[in-house]
């Protein structure tokens, strides 16, 4: 057999890492190649189709069920059968493909691990290629680390009490700088798939998985068509069977809410399921409607919780459209980091943990994500409560749920209002995440919470509604850019105090402040602040 030709990818503006050729073989690179040129331009149209989107919601402020897929809602069909290796979903953990978190999260006890390449990952070149690496390593079983400080060592556990994974690849809407196709970035989202599945897909199947996806950031029923056609494209390519890769969906904007059917529908053969993401959904609604006015303003993120009357209705339609279609429905992120100080922080966050978990098992939920081993008994707990013996709840069909149109969107339902509490939260949780992210770290413990991009977008969003819609604080203080600033500027002032001078100069706290503010304050708001962070990120 000859040798593979050279990719015709090149490698841009990237220092050599150890064991790169391992991951950027010229096989591999040549199949990321054949994705980019068979699938990019569809997804930069529906990177416009988006635009047009929210224009339209900028001149309806509504959003309703569409009238052109009718006729799927009311089809009788459904999705493929979930593979042995994903039919028992009900604790997944999540986090970035570091050394360390790829062994605690297959060691974890969790039934699933969201390996993630996204909001849990800066995409520095390191941890893309690095964080592929570490996959391989961990199914060939030689993945070992010891951590540099405190010298303690890790190690896999027995191989069937390992998580299965499901990878997290990029959003749509980011670019790979560092692999360009005749000058022009690769996305993201086909760098880490295509590396993901050429590698692994294989190794995968003869160990009795398979290649399984997390998709993000979905915003309509075409672009889940688009990963389809990628799915079917790299399963001839490999010469693996059709269905053998499953894809379960955030449903994390609040266009995709709508869509739910459509979604599972246009991935039918290759679809596992859809899972309710919280920050991010927040986030969709304060980016498409806020222009709406008052009624459309949210509280702060704290005050958002899933007893929510919109966010009720966005979960239990989930549930009753997944199970309806045969897929699993699978609830939020716990996202609290146990105190090694403080047991009673410990004691009121493990019994709102719980409480949270009961809930999504009690409505029908097949399985829930949390942050921290720690937190997987919990949460297992919770499930095994309801479930038993059996894998899921599929068979609880939910038809009791019926949730029109407005409800999905009835934020001013919710009886809280914005706090200057909430302003300062945003701010000092927007700094601290976006330092950590400038320096490649996605996955960030903030005051006791795992944070990710999600998170940052959320705080971001609401300084800027807040002040757009001229939000007076229960302080009678109102939300400005000034008033904005002087927080800003009085967070970073109490972390320079906190850390000291040598750490604050050795950090990316100005940078940080800075781009929070630009974010936060420019009339014109960006669509992820991910895409000016990674300018800078790899600028």
């Amino acid at each position: 057999m000859s040798a593979p030709a050279p990719s015709p990818l090149a490698i841009v503006d990237a220092e050599p890492l150890p064991r790169q050729d391992e991951v950027l073989t010229d096989a591999a690179l040549a199949f990321v190649a054949e994705l980019h040129r068979n699938f990019t331009a569809r997804r930069d149209e529906l990177l416009t189709r988006r635009q047009d989107r929210r224009a339209e919601i900028a001149r309806t402020s509504t959003l309703d069920f569409r009238p052109e897929t009718a006729e799927i809602r009311a089809g009788d069909w459904k999705v493929a059968p979930a593979p042995a290796a994903l039919n028992d979903r009900r604790v997944e953990i999540t986090g970035p493909t570091d050394r360390k978190m790829t062994i605690n999260a297959l060691n974890s006890g969790a039934k699933v691990w969201l390996a993630d390449f996204e909001d849990a990952s800066a995409p520095t070149w390191e941890n893309v290629v690095l964080g592929q690496l570490n996959l391989i390593d961990a199914y060939e079983r030689r993945i070992d680390f010891t951590d540099p400080r405190s010298g303690k060592s890790y190690a896999l556990k027995d191989a069937d009490r390992l998580a299965t994974v499901v990878m997290r690849p990029r959003g749509w809407h980011l670019e790979e700088r560092h692999l360009q196709f005749d000058g022009r970035p690769v996305p993201g989202a086909l760098v880490d798939f295509g590396l993901y599945f050429f590698h692994n897909a294989q190794r995968l199947i003869d160990l009795g998985k398979g290649p399984y996806f997390y998709l993000p950031k979905t915003e309509s029923y075409l672009e889940a068509r688009l990963w389809n056609d990628i799915f079917v494209f790299a399963q001839d390519y490999v010469g693996i069977p059709q269905g053998t890769v499953r894809a379960t969906v955030l449903i994390e904007t609040i266009t995709a809410a709508y869509e739910m059917e459509e979604i599972l529908f246009e991935l039918k053969d290759h679809a596992a399921g859809l899972n309710a993401g919280r920050w991010d959904y927040l986030f969709s609604i304060v980016k498409n409607f806020r222009d709406g006015g008052a009624k459309f303003v949210l509280p702060d993120r704290n005050a958002v919780t899933m007893t929510a009357p919109f966010m009720r209705a966005y979960t239990e339609l989930l549930v009753r459209t997944c199970h309806k279609r045969g897929a699993h429905a699978i609830g939020g992120m716990a996202a609290f980091i146990p105190s090694r100080r403080d047991a009673e922080v410990n004691k009121v966050a493990f019994e709102k943990v719980k409480a949270d978990k009961d809930r999504e098992a009690g409505d029908g939920f097949d399985g829930s994500w949390v942050a921290h081993p720690d937190l997987v008994p919990i949460a297992m707990a919770s499930f095994d409560a309801v479930l038993g013996d059996k894998p899921n709840q599929k068979d609880r069909l939910r038809e009791d749920v019926s949730v029109a149109p407005g409800d999905l969107i009835a934020i001013d339902s919710l009886d809280a209002k914005p706090t200057y509490g909430g302003l300062v939260s945003a701010v000092q949780v927007g700094t601290r995440y976006i330092e950590a992210w400038l320096r490649g770290l996605g996955a960030v413990a903030i005051f006791n919470l795992m944070e990710d991009a999600a998170t940052a977008e959320i705080s971001r969003s609401q300084i800027w509604q807040w002040i757009n819609a001229g939000v007076v604080f229960e302080n009678g203080e109102k939300a400005t850019a000034e008033l904005a600033r002087k927080v800003a500027a009085e967070e970073l002032a109490a972390i320079r105090a906190e850390i000291g001078e040598e750490a604050f100069a050795a950090g990316k706290w100005q940078q940080a402040h800075d781009l929070l503010l630009k974010v936060s304050l420019d009339a014109d708001y960006a669509d992820f602040l991910t895409l000016p962070a990674y300018d800078q990120l790899v600028g």
